[in-house]
């Protein structure tokens, strides 16, 4: 029997890359587009081995109460983050959840290289100006990324990626990860030595208690006047809160987001002809030296191939006993 797998907050472009692939691996995939919640978890109810959930999908110990009920024990994630998943509960139930570690750290690096120009040298600002054939310079001036002291919060795999690019520009980098790793022409600091030296902070680690607000108004305080931010991990590494009260206080010169902490209800979809209440996120929008994308970093085609075949691939050996890298189990 071929394993029956729900994935849940199901886009165009997941159907065409799980699709692509699915025969290779021996499954049946139903897509639903709705993400796993605590209300729409009986769409599980089918005989489902497992389920495949995205970042906003909900997996806590309601959802995996009810799953193991179905007798779905496997939570597979395509993505590398796995804050919203209650491993404790998932493991006291007997679910075992996997996760796509690494689907392409180049991918994500190179988009938060992008924020970094485009904040820098004023890209969006310069192609919709040409649009108008407006082609004077005035208000888009900018500064260059060469010897730039750029601090990297989080030198794991996209962390890495995000160095190795940084540095055929000519920056200097600075880096905190409790786990140093050594790397050629990287000076691991405290954080508080890097607020304090960095021109630019990049964002490169996972959600977790420790690191959650790891970007607050004290914080804040440390970093250098007109400091650029950027965020293509977790909305929840940063206080939305602190960095408004920053871009009013000029403190902040830059921020460039790919994530943000109430995305939930925002990312992923057309919401054109709605209205947003979210005021804290209109609020953003409102700053000229704000840029945010809708959590873009990782789209690809490289990253979605990766993210398929890893998912499935996992889903195959968790269901046939055995042993997974990618399996994930509480700390």
């Amino acid at each position: 029997m071929p394993n029956k797998i729900a994935l849940f907050s199901a886009k165009p472009y997941d159907k065409t890359y799980f699709e692509q692939f699915r025969h290779e691996f021996d499954c049946q995939v139903d897509y639903f587009e709705v993400p796993l919640t605590e209300q729409n978890v009986q769409l599980c109810q089918g005989g489902y081995d497992a389920v495949c959930v995205f970042v906003n999908d909900t997996v806590n110990q309601a959802v995996l109460s009810q799953l193991s009920e179905f007798g779905c024990n496997i939570v597979a994630l395509r993505c590398a983050g796995f804050n919203n998943v209650d491993l404790q509960a998932a493991e006291n139930l007997n679910i075992r959840v996997c996760r796509v570690p690494s689907y392409s750290p180049e991918a994500v690096a190179e988009h938060t290289v992008g924020l970094m120009l485009t904040l820098s040298r004023k890209f969006h600002k310069a192609y919709n100006r040409v649009k108008e054939d407006n082609f004077s310079l005035n208000g888009l001036l900018g500064f260059n990324l060469f010897k730039k002291t750029v601090g990297i919060i989080g030198t794991g795999k996209i962390g890495h990626a995000t160095i190795n690019i940084l540095k055929g520009f000519g920056c200097n980098i600075l880096a905190f990860d409790p786990t140093e790793t050594p790397i050629d022409d990287v000076a691991y600091v405290s954080l508080e030595t890097l607020y304090k030296q960095a021109d630019i902070i990049s964002l490169h680690c996972p959600l977790t208690p420790q690191t959650h607000h790891l970007i607050n108004q004290d914080s804040l305080a440390l970093m250098r006047e007109g400091v650029m931010i950027v965020n293509t991990s977790r909305g929840g590494l940063i206080d939305t809160d602190a960095m408004i009260k920053g871009l009013k206080a000029r403190k902040i010169g830059y921020l460039g987001l790919d994530v943000y902490e109430q995305e939930a209800n925002l990312f992923f979809e057309d919401l054109s002809n709605e209205i947003i209440d979210d005021d804290v996120f209109q609020r953003l929008l409102t700053f000229p030296n704000v840029l945010i994308t809708g959590h873009q970093g990782f789209f690809t085609q490289e990253a979605l191939t990766a993210i398929a075949q890893t998912t499935l691939g996992n889903i195959q050996l968790l269901n046939n006993q055995q042993d997974c890298l990618n399996q994930i189990k509480p700390s």
